[in-house]
């Protein structure tokens, strides 16, 4: 119907898509440039809170030179990077050379156009949503948006022709596998207690309680996941200083390794926004407030609990990043494959289970009973795997043991493995030298050595 303004306003309906697919170009256009300059300046202030986190975590000054407080510090890294020669090396692919920063960045921006920041609002005599656009599988859309963003990462590995690079590359490529199965299942569980795909029907699922408290397993596993998603620390194998030089980033620079650089912090910004949409109740606010406060989800405040909540989780990054140390890749498959997709397996079973007998109207004994049976089966499956921890640690102490004790025995045990005398030089034409001959057992006579 028509509002005075003029404007359109959609009738209340049982659609939670309603309300998308009905605005002006210039409401889009508005939306769609509000997001990105959104974007924008929270990567500049990302940065910023990185520095000046960490630094007071380790005892120590961040930046503080450029501008009040150092504020600007992010702006001047910005504009020094875009200022530097841009260098393509020798013999790399140029097309994907040039294409793989932009292919990385863009699905970070993408998936943010289906994340909801606030409840329908008026803009110049319009009622449209707070959110760009919404669709009947945006969950999916999220997912496909982060697994595209590999494809940057990889192409750039690849086509940089360098082995530090290309193992940067095949090192990313393998992590996005092994933790979007585990964010995926996270998202299952999401999407059976709410009953939709779409971003803005999980938020409204979301007002009596938060998935975070009744599905905490998946929104644990998630924070886990997200940050193996985003290669931050203690997960940032793929560009490892210590071990790739740079990484999949090693051969770039100028404004190439800037939207690296960007597409990093993005998706951070974005996995960011999905656990909040996902997990802590979108723009609504904490239960407890609701409940002594009814206007608490009215006017602009929606829209403030939103950031706070955002806030949160951007802390959490700055917080691991600073706290805790960088893995093994061995242990970083190992986590993933071993730990959280079996885990992850188990709950969306009991997540299934209980959801279906909800549905049906089973007797609550019956439901907890399957919940006992499943709390049973974690506990002895716990039991098992410290028993099997137990075991493995115990013979890695029976070896390394085992290993000393022939380094004390045998003074070659163990030693930096030298060619024989008698082998081929590699890489060269010297023949092997001749076996020389046994010298003769010593008289006891002092023998004099000449140099013929």
């Amino acid at each position: 119907m028509e509002t005075a303004g003029g404007g359109l306003l959609l009738a209340a309906t049982d659609d939670p898509l309603a309300a998308f697919g009905h605005d002006p170009w210039w409401v889009t256009l508005i939306k769609s440039v509000v997001i990105f300059v959104f974007l924008m300046v929270c990567v500049l202030m990302m940065i910023m809170a990185d520095r000046k986190v960490m630094g007071r975590m380790q005892m120590r000054h961040g930046p503080n030179r450029f501008g009040p407080w150092g504020l600007l510090q992010s702006l001047a890294d910005g504009v020094k990077l875009s200022l530097k020669e841009d260098i393509i090396p020798r013999g790399v692919d140029r097309t994907l050379y040039i294409a793989a920063p932009m292919i990385s960045a863009v699905p970070a921006f993408m998936t943010f156009s289906v994340i909801p920041i606030g409840p329908e609002v008026e803009i110049f005599g319009l009622v449209t949503p707070l959110q760009l656009t919404d669709l009947p599988v945006a969950g999916l859309m999220v997912l496909a948006a982060a697994a595209m963003g590999v494809y940057g990462i990889v192409i750039g590995g690849w086509a940089s022709r360098s082995p530090y690079a290309l193992l940067g590359g095949l090192r990313a490529s393998a992590q996005v596998i092994s933790y979007e199965i585990a964010m995926a299942m996270s998202f299952v569980a999401v999407f059976m207690y709410s009953g939709t795909l779409t971003t803005s029907g999980i938020v409204e699922a979301q007002q009596p309680i938060w998935f975070a408290l009744i599905l905490f397993p998946s929104f644990a596993v998630y924070l886990v996941t997200m940050l193996g998603e985003t290669n931050r620390l203690p997960f940032d194998l793929a560009e490892g200083e210590g071990e790739l030089v740079g990484g999949f980033m090693t051969e770039y620079g100028s404004m190439k390794y800037t939207m690296f650089f960007l597409a990093e912090y993005v998706n951070m910004l974005t996995v960011g926004a999905i656990s909040v949409t996902f997990f802590l109740g979108g723009y609504h606010a904490p239960p407890p407030i609701t409940m002594v406060w009814e206007g608490a989800n009215e006017g602009a405040w929606p829209v403030l609990w939103w950031l706070l909540k955002f806030m949160g989780v951007m802390f959490l990054f700055i917080w691991a990043r600073g706290t805790v140390p960088r893995i093994r890749y061995d242990q970083l498959m190992l986590l993933g494959w071993k730990v959280l997709i079996p885990v992850q397996l188990v709950w969306i079973t009991a997540v299934a289970v209980v959801r279906m007998l909800v549905n049906e109207g089973a007797h609550p004994a019956v439901t907890g009973a399957v919940v006992v049976g499943f709390s049973v089966v974690v506990v002895a499956s716990i039991i098992g795997w410290n028993r099997a921890v137990r075991r493995q640690r115990a013979a890695e102490a029976a070896e390394h043991t085992e290993e000393m004790r022939r380094m004390r025995e045998t003074a070659e045990y163990g030693g930096f493995p030298v060619p024989p005398a008698s082998a081929p030089h590699y890489g060269s034409s010297v023949p092997a030298e001749e076996p020389r001959n046994t010298p003769p057992a010593s008289t006891g006579k002092r023998e004099e050595v000449t140099g013929a």
